[in-house]
């Protein structure tokens, strides 16, 4: 089945606040989930491209380098900002990183680390500061900060079954 590319992706942001613990510990799963994805394939499997889609590496290189993204809207929220950082859609930033001549365990520590201090960040909040409101910049609507660990969460999971698909095709014989 054909995944819906992420920027063609539509979001309704009305979960109750209830949900961001859930939500928080689904982000807090991630490097987890990431390293059980990862830990059997080879160091060759893990940086090739199929074609001119990212490689393994370049997935994790690019979940690591938006959690500053996220961190940054944070700040904004803090701030009483009425819009929201806009992320780099050219992903100029992953592009530029060479993340396929790191280390498969560099990366992941990398991320895992960003991950903890956002998470950390989330968990200090309480339910005021966690349903305040900013204007997303490409989705153009009002997004909470619950809505924001959605959209970070929904956007960790469409990196991590990029990365299963490419495991699959490229371990295929």
């Amino acid at each position: 089945m054909k995944r819906t590319r992420w920027i063609e992706r539509e979001f309704d942001f009305n979960l109750p606040a209830g949900i961001f613990p859930c939500l928080i510990e689904r982000l807090r799963g991630t490097p987890a989930r990431l390293e059980e994805i990862v830990r059997l394939l080879s160091p060759e499997i893990l940086a090739t491209r199929d074609g001119d889609a990212w490689s393994i590496q370049e997935h994790v290189g690019h979940l690591f380098d938006l959690d500053e993204l996220h961190e940054g809207r944070l700040e904004d929220y803090d701030k009483g900002a009425s819009v929201l950082r806009a992320a780099d859609m050219s992903n100029r930033r992953t592009y530029e990183a060479n993340h396929n001549a790191a280390s498969m365990p560099e990366l992941l520590a990398r991320f895992r680390a960003a991950r903890r201090s956002f998470v950390r960040r989330l968990e200090e909040m309480d339910e005021a500061a966690a349903a305040r409101t900013a204007i997303h910049p490409r989705l153009q609507k009002p997004m909470r900060v619950i809505d924001m660990a959605l959209f970070v969460a929904e956007h960790d999971d469409h990196h991590l079954a990029s990365i299963t698909e490419l495991s699959r095709i490229l371990a295929t014989p």
